[in-house]
C-alpha cells in the first residue's frame, strides 16, 4: 500500500505532506500561485473534523478531499493558526506557515506518514535522533511533531486526522520527491531502514524518498537536510519565472537517477527544487 494514491492513508514513512515556514505568507501565496497554479484556502476556516479517513470516489488526490465548514474555533491553538493550506485544483498539495521565531531557518518540510505519532517519536529517540517538537494536535486535521536524524537532517511526522496528507502527488504542481543530503550515507541508511523500512523496500512501493552523499564538491558549510523536489514539466522553463518573482537559482538544470532536477529559493529564500520526469 505504500505510496497508493487510492488509499485514505498514507503507508508509514510515506512522504505525506509538506509545509514552508515563511516570514511573509502572503508574498508566499503570490509567489507559489504564480509559480504552480497554486490557490489558498485558510486553516480552521472551512473544514469540518468528520473522521480520519475522508475519501471521495474516483479521483486522484481524493484523500485530502474535505467537504464542510469548520468551526472557526480550531484556527486558535493549533500550530496551524495563520497558515494557509494551498489547493492544485482543489486537492491540498501543501500549506505555508507563519514563521512563528525569526531565528528559524525559512524552509521546506517534508512529513512522513505514521499511523502513531508518539510511538515512532520513541522509535526515533530509540534509534538515535531526536524528536525536536514533541506530537501535537493541529485541531481535526491531525498531529504533528518534527524530529532530526543522527546527522540533525530535520523531518516532520503526520499522524493524519481529517487531513490524511496530500490530495495531489507526482505531477506538476506537486510534490514529487524528496532527497536526504547526507554526509554519512551509511548512518542515514540504517536510521531510515530501520524505521520505514516497508515504505522504502516493500512490495509494490512507490519511492519518492532518496538520498545523496554530501562531498567536499558542496559547500562546507551546508548541513544535512531534506530538499523538497515539485515535479514540473520543463525545468528550463520556470527558471526565469522563478527569478522574475524574486527569487533566485542554486542550481541549473542536471540529470539525475530519478529525473531532471533545478534547485531554486523562492523569494524568501526556501529553498526546493523542480523534478523532471
Amino acid at each position: 500500500m505504500a505510496g497508493s494514491e487510492g488509499s485514505a492513508a498514507f503507508a508509514e514513512g510515506v512522504p505525506c505532506w509538506i509545509d514552508a515556514q515563511l516570514p511573509d505568507v502572503e508574498a508566499g501565496k503570490r509567489f507559489y500561485g504564480e509559480l504552480f497554479g497554486w490557490t489558498f484556502e485558510p486553516f480552521g476556516k472551512t473544514d469540518e473534523p468528520t473522521g480520519p479517513s475522508q475519501s471521495s470516489s474516483g479521483s486522484q488526490g481524493s484523500p485530502g478531499a474535505l467537504e464542510s465548514p469548520a468551526p472557526a474555533a480550531y484556527a486558535g491553538p493549533s500550530p496551524y493558526a495563520g497558515s494557509v493550506r494551498a489547493l492544485l485544483d482543489d486537492q491540498p498539495v501543501a500549506a505555508l506557515v507563519p514563521k512563528r521565531d525569526g531565528r528559524m531557518p525559512t524552509v521546506w518540510t517534508v512529513y512522513f506518514a505514521t499511523p502513531d505519532a508518539e510511538d515512532l517519536a520513541d522509535r526515533i529517540r530509540e534509534a538515535g535522533g531526536q524528536v525536536i517538537t514533541a506530537p501535537v494536535p493541529v485541531g481535526p486535521y491531525g498531529t504533528m511533531a518534527l524530529a532530526a536524524d543522527p546527522e540533525s537532517a530535520v523531518f516532520g511526522l503526520w499522524e493524519g486526522g481529517t487531513l490524511p496528507g496530500f490530495g495531489r502527488r507526482h505531477g506538476p504542481g506537486s510534490f514529487s520527491w524528496v532527497e536526504l543530503y547526507a554526509r554519512d550515507t551509511a548512518v542515514a541508511d540504517s536510521f531510515y531502514a530501520g524505521l520505514f523500512h516497508d515504505a522504502l523496500f516493500g512490495p509494490g512501493t512507490t519511492r519518492d524518498f532518496g538520498r545523496v552523499l554530501v562531498t567536499e564538491a558542496f559547500p562546507a558549510e551546508m548541513p544535512p537536510h531534506f530538499l523538497v523536489h515539485f515535479g514540473v514539466q520543463d525545468c528550463e522553463a520556470l527558471l526565469g519565472t522563478v527569478v522574475r518573482l524574486g527569487g533566485r537559482v542554486q542550481a541549473p538544470p542536471f540529470d539525475t537517477s530519478y529525473g531532471r532536477v533545478a534547485v531554486v529559493t523562492d523569494n524568501q529564500g526556501a529553498s526546493f527544487a523542480f523534478l523532471q520526469t
